[in-house]
């Protein structure tokens, strides 16, 4: 369970010196860099200090039988693992700058002002994937109860009018009806009247066939105008409260030699393929949070030799944004932090309306400290 995880981690922490911290975090960081095992030779050279080879090697025996390092085969280096990481993004971690041709780039992309919310988190996607090199994706959807605030019936001639809706996120739809029959404008004006006072301030699920049909009666509606706005609006409540999702950079895993497995791969990509799966990926629960989520810390199969890191943002008009990536838990995750929290704030800044300019190059995020809500036990 969480909390047994949690406190396995905080006691492995408090048990470390400064000295296993400071090779910890030499060992996370070169097999991040080089993704191969480290030896003591490697972290004395790294460190540059006068402590000898034999001391490393004793002190990385010592954090491999507390379970923070491994030695993966018959190598005699080692690397970090589950836990081990998890020590370090919890406390070891330092902040990075993203570069500033790094944020030239999501500068201008975010400047483009892009329209609509499919190629935006399509943007995003690919954004994250080509400055992570690490898959991506993007979420968004509604965090509020969105219902209609107006209609208005606006008409063209005798057969044709405008549908036109106000929602209570702010949007304006519209729907241009043409009709078989002929219509005037003093019956639409009764029909938005009835309209106004039947659908508006409602979910979807409270028009119903007998909300229709007693709608109808009580307007004298023979013509299917009240039934026309009906499957109008709910299509519009349903679509403002879905959930958008896309993925970029699949095809990256294959440049790490953790997905050298064409067939763990090909798996993975499968998985980040289906959207349902994406809008249950660990999220943060505060706008401005990092969420890590580290190997077994995943709850899907599929996601057990990796590590998600996302990151919440608002969007303005009750939407939410999420941006993440997936990769190896061999991941660069305080560069990775970096250019999410950055991202983010853009993004904030662009659709949320907070004003001034984009923020700083070097972000501190604040990273949420535990996994997911449902960790096994290891």
């Amino acid at each position: 369970m969480r909390k047994t995880y949690e406190v396995n981690v905080i006691n492995h922490a408090m048990n470390l010196s400064d000295r296993k911290k400071e090779i910890l975090r030499t060992v996370t960081e070169l097999y991040v860099k080089g993704a191969e095992p480290v030896g003591s030779k490697a972290v004395a050279e790294a460190l540059e200090s006068s402590i000898s080879s034999a001391t490393i090697r004793s002190e990385m025996a010592e954090l491999e039988s507390m379970g923070l390092l491994e030695q993966p085969h018959t190598s005699a280096g080692r690397i970090p693992s589950s836990h081990g990481y998890r020590v370090y993004v919890n406390d070891l971690m330092q902040d990075k700058a993203i570069s500033r041709d790094d944020a030239e780039v999501i500068d201008n992309t975010l400047d483009e002002r892009v329209v609509g919310q499919n190629r935006l988190l399509n943007e995003v996607g690919n954004l994250a994937s080509r400055l992570t090199t690490y898959p991506a994706y993007a979420v968004a959807s509604a965090t509020g109860i969105v219902s209609i605030v107006r209609f208005d019936l606006i008409y063209v001639d005798a057969s044709t009018f405008i549908i036109v809706v106000l929602l209570s996120n702010d949007t304006v739809k519209n729907k241009l009806v043409h009709l078989t029959t002929s219509i005037g404008p003093p019956m639409l004006t009764k029909l938005s009247a009835v309209l106004n006072a039947s659908f508006t301030g409602i979910p979807e699920e409270r028009i119903t066939p007998a909300l229709i049909t007693s709608t109808e009666r009580a307007v004298g509606d023979t013509t299917g105008i009240v039934a026309i706005a009906a499957g109008f609006t709910i299509e519009l409540l349903v679509e403002a409260k879905s959930v958008g999702t896309s993925v970029s950079g699949a095809i990256n895993l294959l440049s790490h030699p953790e997905y050298r497995d064409v067939d763990k791969a090909q798996r993975l990509i499968r998985y980040l393929s289906d959207g349902k799966e994406l809008a249950r990926l660990p999220s943060p629960e505060a706008s401005g949070e990092i969420k890590i989520t580290i190997g077994p810390e995943n709850l899907a199969e599929e996601l057990r030799d990796s590590s998600v890191m996302a990151i919440k943002y608002d969007a303005g008009h009750d939407i939410q944004g999420l941006i993440g990536v997936v990769g190896p838990t061999r991941m660069d995750y305080s560069k990775v932090a970096a250019h999410l929290s950055y991202m983010a704030q853009g993004l904030y800044r662009l659709l949320g309306g907070l004003s001034g300019e984009l923020l700083q190059l070097s972000i501190p995020a604040k990273v949420s400290k535990t996994g997911d809500d449902d960790i096994g036990e290891e």
